[in-house]
């Protein structure tokens, strides 16, 4: 197996497929101001298994289509919508996310938990823009510095891994840039790393490596999580998600 597959398979039985909680995705919905709309079209981009499409699709009087690229995430979130009754406000499509199908204006929200990094921060700002209608939201979680100084070899291991880590103000900067004005900010706490996701990630290392005969490529990648869930304990002051939410201005 590649590299992606055995990502994917390490990651599909997971709650979540990155840092976050239920709790911190309300908190952005109220942010956004898009309780009390009725009708709402929403995307969720890079939803993964779905667990904030389905916060969405409970809290919100909406229509919402979860995108990711793995059909393996979008079945077991269909299976899940359909359990918890959730199906007939949950469209799923197989995408990808530099390649989307939305009419220009069509949307209400775009939303997007720790995914549009395979896009790129500002790439995905500038190309998703032109979906949402006049007065939309965009809301996404963004790896980001916390600090305005930080440890040499942290900042060298992610300027390596994702270039566009950058601090709170430099992303508003982006937003304001590309035709958005932010109307909501905060940080993802300790425990939507540490408890929502590595702990469970560390749980399924050995029957992951398992099923996977202990290959040299499995190894692999169980080394990087390791590297990266070390990183975060040893420095979380200094990084973090950002939860990001915007208002488009203009058409």
């Amino acid at each position: 197996m590649d590299e992606l597959a055995l990502l994917s398979d390490l990651h599909r039985d997971g709650p979540r497929q990155g840092p976050g909680s239920d709790e911190e995705t309300r908190l952005a919905i109220t942010l956004s101001g898009l309780r009390g709309s009725s009708d709402l079209r929403i995307a969720d981009i890079g939803c993964g298994s779905g667990a904030s499409t389905r916060v969405l699709a409970r809290e919100l009087d909406a229509t919402i289509t979860a995108v990711d690229f793995l059909p393996e995430f979008l079945q077991r979130l269909d299976a899940d919508a359909q359990q918890e009754g959730l199906d007939g406000c949950i469209e799923t499509l197989a995408a990808s996310m530099d390649s989307l199908p939305f009419d220009a204006r069509s949307l209400d929200a775009i939303w997007s938990e720790g995914a549009i990094y395979n896009i790129g921060f500002e790439a995905g700002i500038r190309a998703w823009r032109r979906f949402l209608k006049p007065g939309g939201i965009i809301a996404v979680s963004e790896l980001t510095w916390l600090t305005h100084a930080r440890p040499e070899a942290l900042e060298r291991h992610w300027v390596r891994e994702y270039p566009e880590v950058d601090t709170v103000s430099a992303k508003m900067a982006v937003l304001e840039r590309h035709g958005f004005s932010p109307v909501g900010y905060f940080a993802l706490p300790e425990r939507c790393w540490l408890e929502n996701y590595y702990h469970p990630l560390q749980s399924r290392f050995e029957t992951f490596l398992s099923r996977h005969g202990h290959s040299a490529a499995a190894l692999a990648v169980v080394e990087s999580e390791e590297e990266e869930i070390a990183l975060y304990e040893g420095h979380s002051t200094h990084f973090g998600y950002g939860f990001y939410i915007a208002r488009k201005t203009g058409d």
